[in-house]
């Protein structure tokens, strides 16, 4: 795992030929809502982290936080990017490279955004995967060019998410 600074993963989505989902052309989309119980937040982040991605490599880049001041839990996010051998501050490294072999990883720390209140996007290294955008707000949007993926994605987890704000 890697964690990279603002610019660090404007260059990584260069890289891979990659833009930020949102601001990609030619993608479909859907939106799901949080899950309405806070137990059931891992699971979307889990499954976010293993099929989303399919373990090819993945960024997690917080573009959100400070949002809900009194939701944030920046002990328990700092004692987890400490435990990956990181001591800089979220806003001078918001993103986060994690490898193929690392999902458990990715799903741990997207649970805690997700909890934290934070936004942000998980974007594969992968051209044929689906990337999103988590929000603040308690949604998710999945982007993908490929339908099917998008139709999975409310199959799986638009059963357990809630109705979503207007």
């Amino acid at each position: 795992m890697r964690f990279y600074t603002k610019q660090e993963c404007e260059e990584w989505l260069l890289g891979i030929r990659k833009q930020k989902p949102d601001e990609a052309l030619g993608l479909d989309r859907v939106r799901i809502g949080y899950p309405p119980n806070h137990y059931q937040v891992f699971f979307f982040a889990r499954w976010i982290a293993k099929r989303a991605t399919l373990s090819t490599p993945a960024l997690l880049w917080i573009t959100e936080w400070g949002v809900w001041p009194t939701s944030e839990n920046w002990h328990l996010y700092y004692k987890l990017r400490q435990t990956c051998g990181d001591l800089r501050l979220l806003h001078e490294a918001p993103g986060h490279l994690f490898l193929n072999h690392e999902t458990e990883d990715l799903a741990s720390f997207l649970q805690l955004c997700m909890l934290n209140g934070w936004g942000g996007y998980v974007v594969s290294q992968s051209g044929q995967h689906m990337d999103s955008f988590f929000s603040h707000d308690e949604y998710i949007d999945f982007f993908s060019g490929q339908p099917i993926d998008l139709k999975e994605v409310h199959e799986e987890l638009g059963r357990l998410s809630a109705p979503l704000k207007v």
